[in-house]
């Protein structure tokens, strides 16, 4: 509502228009006033007043039509109607209100009691405008949240819960744009898998992957890794991106030991089943270019990189429950683990051979 409230009057006899002018000026309204319906219909739209005192008896459209199309147009905002009449019909009263007035003042027009009435209606006013401006401020922060949540569906499907929110809220960086970065690599699959797959029935493949994948989804999210890609078994995750980490080499190792360990429980129900399932996994560290990778409507997060080549090149030769390291990794965990040298392995697309480690337990 404007400060000071503009207030229309419409009638069509000059004099009572002089005179509603003369009282409610005294009180630091602005005034505004039409002489017959459709000049009324022209201010309103024109001006947008903050109340409309109406005559009901006018010539070419009476009050009462006035306010019936006043209420009609969804483009205007509330706006308050006292109508102004010489009848003292309760009919009449009852038809006035009906047609969307809300208040009534009968000729000749009380001082006090047009005072009264202007200063609760503008009350209603000022409580209405307030009200719509809550919703506003609603609707916006709903549009909001929504996108907001849209936006984390999205990031849920490449990083863990906590770091999806943390990029929401500011804590990093546009991590869809690529960028830099030194990261911890972790490949895994199963050992066995390309025989099984190629005996089994398809709904045994898909029973086994499904366990296969509900076990290892649980210990990536609990170590906040990034899970790049399935790839049927296989699986790459990586750390220290998009939010840098103080430890990415050691959140590395302990999950893919827990890892291990869960699959130990489930290889061994599988087995029952007469599917002979083990598990490796592969971990290296360096440099790779980390970010959006795809096309228009189908990107993935994805990290490029020699390092990614090392970690899936060592878990390609990991045997069943081995987890190969490389010796950059190593002297990041050198005091967690418990390893065993398994010799310098030439790995497929790197031109030198590479010493390898195989983790056997956490100290």
């Amino acid at each position: 509502m404007r400060t000071p409230p503009r207030i229309l009057v419409v009638d069509d006899n000059p004099s009572n228009v002089d005179i509603l002018r003369a009282r409610l000026a005294t009180h630091g309204y602005e005034i505004l006033t039409a002489a017959d319906g459709e000049e009324a219909l022209v201010a309103v739209r024109e001006h947008q007043p903050d109340l409309i005192l109406l005559d009901v008896m006018m010539p070419k459209m009476d009050g009462i039509e006035v306010c019936r199309r006043i209420r009609a147009d969804a483009s205007l905002p509330f706006i308050p109607i006292v109508l102004v009449t010489a009848k003292s019909d309760p009919k009449d009263v009852v038809a006035a209100l009906e047609a969307g007035g809300d208040e009534y003042l009968t000729k000749p027009v009380d001082q006090s009691a047009l005072v009264a009435r202007v200063k609760s209606m503008l009350r209603i006013k000022a409580l209405q405008d307030t009200v719509q401006e809550w919703n506003r401020t609603l609707e916006q922060r709903v549009a909001e949240q929504l996108a907001q949540l849209e936006r984390l569906g999205r990031l849920k499907r490449f990083f863990s819960p906590q770091l999806a929110e943390l990029i929401l809220a500011g804590g990093a960086e546009d991590p869809l744009k690529s960028h830099r970065r030194e990261v911890t690599v972790v490949f895994l699959d199963l050992r066995g898998f390309t025989a099984f797959a190629e005996t089994s029935e398809p709904e045994e493949i898909m029973g086994v992957l499904r366990e296969y994948h509900a076990e290892m989804g649980q210990v990536i999210l609990a170590h906040e890794g990034t899970l790049e890609r399935f790839a049927g078994d296989g699986m790459m995750v990586f750390f220290n991106d998009p939010v840098p980490v103080s430890d990415p080499a050691e959140r590395a190792v302990k999950m893919v030991v827990a890892m291990r360990e869960r699959l130990t429980a489930l290889t061994a129900k599988w087995s029952k089943r007469g599917f002979e399932l083990g598990f490796g996994a592969g971990i290296g560290q360096g440099f790779a270019t980390i970010g959006a990778v795809g096309f228009e409507g189908r990107w993935d997060y994805g990290a490029i990189g020699t390092v990614t080549n090392v970690a899936a090149r060592l878990c390609g030769e990991a045997k069943p429950g081995q987890i190969l390291i490389a010796q950059r990794v190593l002297a990041s965990v050198e005091d967690l683990v418990e390893v065993e040298p398994v010799g310098e392995l030439q790995l497929k697309g790197l031109l030198k051979p590479m010493a390898a480690f195989n983790i056997i337990r956490l100290k």
